[in-house]
């Protein structure tokens, strides 16, 4: 046993080869793969989404315009939307459902216009009762105030006489019975009944002559007060229902264009709490479209360039060649911290029917100054002719490169002279690059 256990020995001279899995190999080369192209990826969307810096360049306006005549420099552009002055949400005064709708989206209506029905039934009712009260509140008044007639003052003055005839009688029997009575005819008792019928009969005598004297005084005038102030009241019902029929008539408060139709026929209008699938609050949105704003919001760098009634060039992305005179008409009397800017919205002095609500829109404000040259009749638009590729330019506008057509009258010292299509202030891209696209962000360095 001893010399087999010393024969017992480890071969260390050969080491085990481990064969890594097959599977394994696969993931750790999907996931080797995998890495490098989301980091390919990245860098490519970081490429594509960089802004591109270009060179830029600022065109200015023409400093003045005709000998003696006041010209324009451009001090300031930005950009906004085009909003309706005053914007009429118009709700219905009573509830109800919708019975007839007059007017859809887009339409123009003028002011008094009917616009909803609502069903009326009710209302028509409610007045017809209060027709009824009003009617037998004022018929009682009506008799109050005549006073008793005279038949009915005759009759109380019958009823007198022969309640005196009945006194008198029964006085003579009173003194006929006392008579017999002290004589030992009667008893003592005859003497008593005659004498309470004839305090009756003085009683009954008193209490018609009373009746009598108010049927011929009518009346009290606090009666006649009250029932009269039954009747105002009465009055005021009526009046409270014809005007809730009414306004089952939904008219048009002022002359406008539909902008939104938010009911349908047999839906319930409501002038309670509005749920999201509950009844409506409004039945219909109008603004007159002859008085438009373009509201903006000024970099406060750039707000003390303004005047409070700054005059200014309106242009839209829709109809570039179109422009449109406007002034501030409002500044909000507070900035918006979050954005560093002050809101402020420019009337459109003349609209058109080329105007929508919510359009891009931009203002060039500018300030009007004189210059008697008479070169300055002719003084055109100059940008750098490196700047004008196919008929267009690209106008730097929030970080991005916008195209704009311009219309070039001719070339000179390198400059191009631009008829139409810019307005001035704009800061173009000098050679922008081929690849450059409507839109993309670029980085401007100031030339």
């Amino acid at each position: 046993m001893d010399a087999e256990l010393k024969s017992l020995r480890i071969d260390r001279s050969q080491k085990r080869q481990i064969e890594p899995s097959p599977w394994a190999t696969r993931w750790i080369v999907g996931g080797v793969i995998l890495f490098v192209l989301l980091g390919g990826a990245r860098f490519a969307y970081t490429r594509l989404t960089a802004a591109t810096e270009v060179e830029v360049a600022r065109v200015r306006a023409p400093e003045a315009g005709a000998a003696g005549e006041a010209g324009r420099v451009v001090i300031l552009n930005a950009t906004g939307y085009i909003i309706a002055a005053h914007k009429i949400e118009v709700a219905a005064k009573v509830i109800g459902k919708v019975a007839w709708i007059g007017v859809d989206k887009g339409n123009r209506v003028k002011q008094g216009q009917e616009m909803v029905r609502l069903e009326d039934e009710e209302y028509r009712a409610q007045v017809e009762q209060a027709q009824g009260a009003l009617g037998s509140l004022k018929a009682k008044l009506a008799e109050l105030e005549h006073g008793s007639r005279p038949e009915e003052i005759a009759k109380a003055k019958a009823d007198v006489a022969q309640s005196r005839a009945d006194e008198a009688n029964a006085l003579v029997t009173l003194r006929r019975t006392r008579d017999l009575v002290q004589e030992g005819v009667l008893a003592k008792q005859s003497l008593d009944d005659a004498q309470a019928k004839y305090d009756g009969a003085v009683a009954r005598t008193a209490s018609l002559e009373r009746t009598m004297d108010l049927a011929v005084l009518g009346p009290r005038k606090e009666q006649v007060d009250a029932q009269r102030a039954a009747v105002e009241q009465a009055e005021g019902s009526l009046a409270l229902a014809r005007t809730q029929l009414d306004n089952t008539i939904i008219r048009a408060p002022v002359d406008g264009t539909i902008l939104e139709r938010n009911v349908e026929k047999g839906e319930f209008v409501t002038t309670g709490f509005v749920g999201d699938k509950g009844a409506k609050g409004y039945v219909v949105s109008l603004a007159n479209l002859n008085d438009l704003q373009v509201e903006l919001d000024i970099n406060q760098n750039d707000f003390a360039k303004l005047a409070p009634t700054q005059k200014g060039i309106v242009t839209t992305d829709a109809y570039p060649d179109r422009k449109y005179e406007g002034a501030i008409e409002e500044i909000s009397p507070e900035a918006n911290r979050q954005k560093a800017t002050v809101q402020v919205k420019v009337r459109v002095l003349h609209p058109d029917a080329y105007l929508r609500p919510e359009m891009n829109a931009s203002v060039a404000f500018y300030n009007e100054v004189k210059d008697a040259g008479p070169a300055a009749a002719e003084a055109m638009l100059a940008v750098p002719a490196a700047a004008v590729r196919d008929g267009a330019v690209f106008v730097v506008v929030d970080g991005r490169a916008v195209k704009r057509s311009v219309k070039v009258a001719g070339t000179s010292d390198g400059n191009a002279q631009v008829s139409s299509g810019l307005i001035g202030g704009e800061d173009v891209i000098v050679n922008p690059p081929a690849d450059l696209k409507d839109g993309a962000r670029v980085k401007a360095k100031q030339s």
